[in-house]
């Protein structure tokens, strides 16, 4: 019985944005370890428009609170973001509020579970 495989396109539109910015608050501990990576309080999702500013959004990150990084893939324009609650709130604000100024990207709303 041959199994079914399936195929992922991904389409960018082109345009300069943020395209999800989420703080988990208090994530269950198996979202770690799904993951792959280290437990260490909040987790803030960013993706962002072109993908290459994933870079750009992690460095503004690490400078503007204390947040470790878990995740970052210039392919995908994802980069994952993990401290304390304040500090990772901090951090995605910071790369919204930074992109949308200073590059005149279009920010996102952030949201918070």
């Amino acid at each position: 019985m041959e199994q079914e495989r399936s195929r992922v396109i991904q389409e960018f539109v082109p345009g300069k944005q943020v395209t999800l910015a989420h703080v988990i608050a208090n994530p269950d501990e198996m979202l770690y370890t799904k993951l792959g990576i280290k437990e260490a309080g909040a987790i803030g999702i960013l993706t962002l428009t072109p993908t290459e500013t994933a870079i750009i959004a992690a460095d503004i990150a690490t400078k503007a609170a204390s947040v470790e990084l878990g995740f970052l893939d210039r392919f995908t324009g994802s980069l994952i973001v993990v401290g304390d609650v304040s500090a990772v709130e901090m951090a995605v604000e910071a790369v919204n509020t930074v992109l949308s100024q200073k590059l005149k990207f279009t920010p996102a709303l952030v949201t918070k579970s």
